[in-house]
């Protein structure tokens, strides 16, 4: 299990039916099923050649009637609703397409590889609370990590919708080592602008990260 999914079944909370979306090998369910989290499992991903492999792994769960495979796109195809659903290794995008539409789930563990803000301001329309909205580094990269509740609702400044409440209230190293490579790269890329409006913006945004980086040192 590589560092990434083992930091996401650390946060993946006790539920009778737990749902991994887009699954892969179906590590995490296997995870979730030999330490006792749920009664019952199921497991999806739109390739059929994914869940194949899922479903090698987890046999054993399968003909225990614990684990379910369901080749499908997102949540479809569920014979049952699920208290707790995994949504890991999606775009931003994907992952509210996977959501919208429907009622969120009692509890959810989220870990998009792009577009997090996007994710934030949706799960906060719908009503959620984010119990955990972190940055971690895994396996040689930046991850973010949503988990919370499907009710409870909270309310986010512009900067958390960005960055992540925890981040900024709690910074720990991978963030600080994220915003310290963020700061180079504009940096860099200013070396390289042309026009003045986008040199603009990158300025704006070199100085946003300056000054989070700044209170992150202060703070540590």
């Amino acid at each position: 299990m590589t560092q990434r999914l083992r930091f996401l079944c650390e946060h993946i909370p006790h539920a009778r039916v737990f749902a991994d979306i887009g699954c892969d090998h179906g590590y995490c369910t296997q995870y979730a099923l030999e330490h006792g989290l749920c009664e019952r499992a199921y497991f999806s991903d739109v390739s059929a050649e994914s869940l194949k492999k899922a479903e090698t792994l987890l046999a054993k769960e399968v003909h225990a009637g614990r684990a379910f495979p369901v080749c499908a796109d997102g949540l479809e195809g569920l014979e049952e609703e699920a208290d707790c659903v995994l949504c890991a290794g999606l775009g931003g995008q994907e992952i509210v397409h996977i959501f919208r539409g429907r009622r969120l789930p009692e509890r959810f563990v989220i870990q998009p590889m792009k577009n997090t803000e996007i994710v934030r301001r949706f799960l906060i329309a719908q009503g959620a609370h984010l119990e955990t909205d972190v940055l971690f580094a895994a396996d040689g990269r930046f991850y973010d990590l949503l988990a919370g509740t499907g009710t409870g609702g909270d309310r986010y400044s512009e900067f958390e919708y960005r960055y992540g409440r925890d981040n900024l209230l709690s910074p720990g190293r991978d963030f600080s080592a994220m915003v310290r490579r963020e700061i180079g790269r504009l940096r860099g890329a200013l070396r390289c602008v042309r026009t003045q409006a986008k040199r603009e913006n990158l300025l704006m945004r070199l100085a946003e990260l300056e000054g989070i980086y700044d209170a992150i040192e202060e703070s540590l």
